[in-house]
């Protein structure tokens, strides 16, 4: 069988019109409580998607936001490790709902990885299993009103992001997140034509690991490259949320369980971060 014969067969299938998830009465109304629905995606792994996505989670609590962070990465799940959750129990309230993790006063967490054994423990799971959990993430969490539910989702464009497209409706948008090295940049692509082709609209692009800043002199190394990422914003006429340097600190918290805010000192990472969640509450759609 020639190559063309599979190329055709490809086509026919991406012109297929991709089937909307069943929605039951109880997702329908939890998500009526909830007013913005955004999914972080990133084309390839290792680009810091869940780092950005819980560090603007935060930022959009404390302007008194009422905010969701909802892991969906079942297989990889690193949310868990990055807010210090270790050895405790998901509890369950008097209508046998999971109570989510509670940050702060406005922040509610909520990862596969709060349900495993221990952080060694593997979930071997195919598609629709992978589909009926978000669902249950959805259905079966004490949420309550939020203002802002951000996703965290694994890279690529595979189960859990179209289930949870399926699933959620309408979304406010995605936030996509890249490193500016040319090989990450080339796997956004393809999370950008996943949005367009699902009608998710693309609220900006994140350039994360955009330079190093030395500690000591202030000096600026640009170790990925340089602005790989805003320019394909350009090119792709999206827009360009703004440029994440490497900061040793905020790794060295990230591993210790704590967040950036809780960690004693001010960074420009903070900033950057608080900024950007200036912007979507500005262009949020009411």
């Amino acid at each position: 069988m020639g190559s063309s014969t599979y190329k055709r067969r490809y086509e026919h299938l991406e012109r297929q019109k991709i089937p909307q998830g069943l929605v039951s009465e109880e997702l329908e109304k939890q998500l009526e409580k909830i007013k913005h629905r955004i999914i972080v995606l990133s084309g390839k792994g290792g680009v810091g998607k869940s780092t950005v996505a819980l560090n603007l989670a935060v930022a959009l609590s404390l302007q008194n936001k009422k905010v969701g962070l909802l892991d969906i990465d079942i297989h990889g799940p690193t949310i868990p490790k990055m807010i210090g959750w270790k050895g405790k129990e998901i509890e369950v309230n008097e209508n046998g709902k999971l109570t989510p993790v509670q940050l702060g006063d406005n922040l509610k967490v909520m990862s596969i990885g709060f349900l495993l054994p221990d952080e060694d423990s593997s979930v071997i799971w195919r598609g629709p299993m992978k589909y009926r959990a978000i669902q249950q993430f959805l259905e079966d969490v004490e949420w309550g009103e939020l203002d802002y539910l951000l996703i965290d989702s694994p890279p690529g464009t595979g189960d859990e992001p179209l289930s949870i497209v399926q699933l959620l409706g309408k979304l406010e948008g995605a936030i996509i997140v890249a490193t500016p090295q040319q090989v990450a940049v080339s796997s956004v692509r393809k999370s950008i034509t996943f949005c367009r082709k699902l009608n998710v609209p693309i609220l900006g692009v994140v350039e994360n690991m955009s330079g190093f800043i030395c500690p000591y002199c202030g000096a600026r190394i640009d170790i990925f490259s340089k602005g790989g990422a805003e320019k394909m914003a350009e090119e792709m006429k999206i827009p360009f949320l703004g440029r994440i340097p490497i900061d040793p600190h905020l790794v060295e918290i990230s591993d210790a369980g704590q967040l950036l805010w809780n960690s004693g000192s001010h960074s420009q990472i903070r900033d950057i971060f608080e900024k950007i969640a200036v912007s979507l509450t500005e262009n949020s759609q009411e």
